[in-house]
């Protein structure tokens, strides 16, 4: 149920290196807080670092202040105009073994093409990162519009993302499918129905999915109907449910589809899946057979999902899945070490010394970890060190998606101790990768 892409991408196509201003000084931008009365002003900023139409309808004004909060509104103005803004939001992150740590969610970072390169976005990341901080939340995160601009403020990519277009034909499955083979079934919905059922599903998979971040009931209003905004016209969605043998709601897919036919009179629809969670495998199995099996169906594209999705290899033939895209999606940037490492699981039982860089010092440190598969203590030390990194590469190990023997082959962790980085790969990894099935 993700937003519009570009929309929802965290940063403008815009960077801030410091380079020397072409038009005002720096010492004459101001940057502060949005005030109410400026909050439209800031929009029209957001929009124009979007490349979309600078314009703010007053209903899409009304709505979106309700569902921000202004302390957490960052704005630059040059002369009265804003020209770069910055928002976050709180957040719920869900860790390997399930528990949710409080993260600051990052959005809406734009910096206006006039006022580039002047230092804008780092002084409002700094802003947000040390409030985050004060604020007690164990990391922030973002979707990057672009790879190379937050690195440099302690991100990491810690899930990635794929997508396959499915040509049905090709896939192998019988076209006269009538429904599961487990007892379960296959239920049309609409909108209020899925207002109902949607958020307790949601929060039962993302209890299990490592990567998946919370949803607020304004999300839900939003891709349900219930709410709009006059920039992102409703379109109502084809809703599937999938209920278990016992009647229990396991699984929900929306789709659009298209209305291509030939010239002979041959059907050539495809189907645009915008969400599918399955809480197991049969739910999953389900749905995808439900959506390639649509009469007048010839292609499906799945929407954005986990790089090791089950789908390809629930096809008889998994060639007819071809990847159309393969990026980088959450980025995570630890704030509290500590908090991070004790409030995941681990697979196995080891101990762990990482000395941890941060250029702004909210995360720098060495700390010990104890892990085994009951819990893990971690706190700060005085030891030598196993392993050597940068809070960004602790980032991306987070979750358990990426592997620190390839860091350190990279150069991008340093081993103190033969092994440390092997070591380091056997405690965090996991054996299904991260997933965050949400722009924000």
């Amino acid at each position: 149920m993700s937003p519009s892409r570009r929309d929802a991408a965290a940063n403008s196509p815009a960077t801030d290196a410091p380079a020397t201003p072409a038009l005002s000084t720096t010492a004459s931008l101001d940057l502060r807080t949005v005030s109410e009365a400026e909050f439209g002003d800031w929009l029209k900023a957001v929009n124009i670092g979007f490349l979309r139409p600078p314009v703010v309808s007053e209903n899409d004004l009304a709505a979106r202040l309700a569902n921000s909060d202004l302390a957490r509104t960052q704005g630059v103005f040059d002369s009265g105009r804003c020209v770069a803004t910055f928002r976050s939001f709180a957040q719920e992150l869900t860790v390997v073994g399930g528990a949710a740590i409080p993260t600051s969610a990052v959005t809406n970072v734009t910096v206006s093409p006039t006022h580039r390169r002047r230092g804008l976005l780092s002084r409002m990341m700094a802003n947000d990162l040390a409030a985050a901080k004060e604020r007690g939340e164990v990391a922030a995160t973002l979707i990057a519009a672009e790879y190379p601009i937050y690195g440099r403020y302690g991100f990491g990519p810690a899930t990635w993302t794929a997508e396959w277009e499915v040509d049905t034909a090709r896939s192998g499955l019988d076209p006269r499918w009538s429904g599961p083979e487990d007892g379960g079934r296959i239920e049309l919905a609409d909108s209020e129905d899925v207002r109902k059922l949607g958020p307790e599903l949601f929060e039962r998979f993302r209890a299990a999915q490592p990567g998946a971040v919370s949803r607020s009931a304004r999300r839900w209003d939003l891709e349900t109907g219930a709410a709009r905004r006059d920039d992102h016209p409703w379109t109502e969605p084809f809703w599937a449910v999938y209920r278990s043998a016992a009647g229990e709601v396991e699984g929900l897919a929306a789709y659009h589809a298209d209305e291509t036919w030939t010239d002979a009179k041959q059907p050539l629809n495809t189907a645009k899946v915008r969400e599918l969670l399955g809480l197991n495998p049969a739910a999953e199995r389900a749905l995808w057979h439900f959506v390639c099996s649509v009469d007048w169906i010839t292609k499906v594209r799945t929407g954005y999902r986990a790089p090791d999705d089950l789908l390809p290899l629930l096809l008889p033939d998994p060639r007819a899945a071809r990847m159309v895209t393969h990026a980088d999606f959450l980025w995570l940037r630890v704030l509290d070490v500590v908090r991070a490492l004790e409030a995941r699981t681990y697979a196995t039982s080891g101990t762990l010394v990482l000395d941890v860089k941060d250029a702004s010092g909210l995360s720098s440190g060495r700390y010990r970890l104890d892990a085994d598969r009951s819990g893990a203590t971690c706190t700060p030390t005085t030891e030598r060190a196993d392993l050597v990194l940068d809070v960004r590469e602790l980032g991306t190990l987070y979750l358990g998606d990426e592997s620190a023997v390839r860091l350190a082959a990279l150069g991008l962790a340093d081993e103190e101790t033969a092994g440390a980085a092997a070591r380091a790969d056997a405690l965090l990894r996991t054996p299904r990768r991260a997933w965050c099935p949400d722009m924000f």
